[in-house]
């Protein structure tokens, strides 16, 4: 979606542009936000790409991530708070492109099967099979964009006796939703942003307990009475967990919060990125031209603090090679600018450090464009806060409010604590409700916790 407004950007500036096809897979656009009750696979047999889950809440803050040349302020038209839920952000993306005309662009519910570079014509050939009305074509393009993420094919670590679990066992991916966990013991398997977000959402919706098992270090939040962590899983019995430290406990649910895998089932070897998750992959320069050819592009194949302003800027600068604007260097150049970068991420400490890096970043790369730079150390400013805020109150950080980046608009507290906001939806979002015992409540709990 990215880059098909990036082109959209160039054509109202007046500027040729040439024909894009877009093949995307589900139904509608939205990529993971484009939310899914189904698991495995979806209507068409195919894998299911969202790994979103219904009352999945932003957890960060959207300062940190609106478009700098669409802003929340523009699709609402009034204030909204800092943590909208997944379905409010969904309609934010989409009504971006809602305006023009570019959906005519895309052909819905097609697969690509297989790419191939052809060298006597420097083209590739795309194969992709209609998965409505099963027929296979195959199609000539002198560019291809990959955009389909790196947050749809799990890791799913093996862990001794754990086939014997007899409870419910799933990845994160497969996760939709926290309703079923009421009144269980749950343990999450992880110690980053799923197994946080999946615990608190357990707690928020009635789990007995929740424990979260880490490899190398606990998240170390202030968790509430029900909320720990242990070390590293060592095997399974049934329904208990032995863990590395030599205690055990007993379990009704296990999830997998591991992690993904980058994975291009439609590229051959020697195009697909093949990288751990990580702020800087090597093998593609200024993080999106593929050095294995210089006609293949990455969009987000990165490990993200920024996501959707970062994907603008990369969408922009690809539009602007593609066009001619921007002129790749030499391989070599390419491979030393590779090697630059690679040497800063190897001296990286930290999140804060990360977080400072991927603005670098993008601003490099907005420097080469036309798309609207903001300020981006204010953004890292917003991050650091939100990190803190999760310190200081890890069930409590989505009530705060900032102030926008783009517009200066200062969000607004939302009408129910997300503690007791049990209707996720747009409507409920954006309506003005009278506020109910159980939001007053946690409300008044929320306060006496903080002083």
């Amino acid at each position: 979606m990215a880059q098909l407004r990036a082109f959209e950007s160039a054509r109202i500036a007046g500027r040729d542009v040439p024909e894009i096809v877009c093949f995307e897979k589900q139904e509608d656009w939205g990529g993971q936000w484009n939310y899914s009750w189904r698991t495995g696979q979806d209507g068409n047999g195919e894998s299911v790409h969202s790994s979103m889950y219904r009352n999945l809440w932003s957890n960060g803050p959207k300062e940190a991530l609106e478009f700098a040349e669409y802003t929340f302020d523009e699709h609402f038209g009034r204030p909204i708070s800092s943590y909208p839920p997944r379905a409010v952000l969904w309609d934010y993306i989409s009504g971006r492109l809602e305006n023009s005309d570019v959906k005519k662009q895309v052909r819905f519910s097609t697969a690509v099967r297989w790419v191939e570079y052809n060298e006597p014509t420097e083209t590739f050939s795309v194969t992709v099979e209609d998965l409505v009305t099963h027929t296979t074509e195959t199609s000539e393009f002198d560019h291809v964009i990959v955009g389909s993420g790196h947050f749809s094919f799990p890791n799913v670590p093996d862990f001794a006796g754990i086939e014997t679990f007899p409870g419910s066992l799933k990845h994160a991916h497969d996760f939709r939703g926290a309703e079923a966990l009421a009144d269980r013991d749950v343990l999450l398997i992880g110690a980053s942003y799923s197994a946080e977000d999946i615990g608190v959402q357990a707690y928020k919706m009635g789990a007995r307990s929740v424990t979260l098992s880490y490899r190398t270090q606990p998240m170390g939040f202030d968790w509430p009475e029900g909320i720990d962590e242990v070390p590293l899983i060592h095997h399974f019995d049934g329904s208990t967990a032995h863990f590395s430290d030599g205690t055990s406990r007993d379990f009704d649910a296990v999830v997998l919060c591991t992690g993904y895998l980058h994975h291009y089932p439609f590229l051959p070897s020697d195009l697909a990125l093949a990288s751990p998750n990580n702020v800087y992959p090597d093998a593609l320069y200024r993080g999106v031209v593929s050095e294995a050819n210089s006609k293949l592009y990455y969009l987000g194949a990165q490990d993200q603090w920024f996501t959707f302003n970062m994907f603008d800027a990369q969408a922009w600068y690809v539009r602007d090679l593609i066009l001619g604007d921007a002129v790749l260097p030499a391989p070599e150049l390419q491979r030393r600018h590779i090697n630059a970068w690679l040497t800063r991420f190897g001296e990286l400490n930290g999140a804060a450090d990360e977080i400072q890096f991927q603005a670098d970043y993008i601003r490099d790369l907005i420097d080469l464009t036309d798309y609207p730079m903001f300020d981006l150390d204010e953004v890292v400013r917003i991050f650091l806060e939100w990190k803190h805020d999760k310190q200081e109150n890890i069930l409590g950080y989505r009530d705060e409010v900032y102030a926008s980046v783009m517009t200066g608009t200062m969000a607004v507290v939302h009408h129910t604590p997300w503690l007791a906001e049990l209707d996720d939806s747009l409507e409920r979002y954006l309506s003005d409700p009278q506020p109910d015992d159980i939001a007053g409540l946690v409300a008044e709990t929320d306060a006496v916790t903080r002083a």
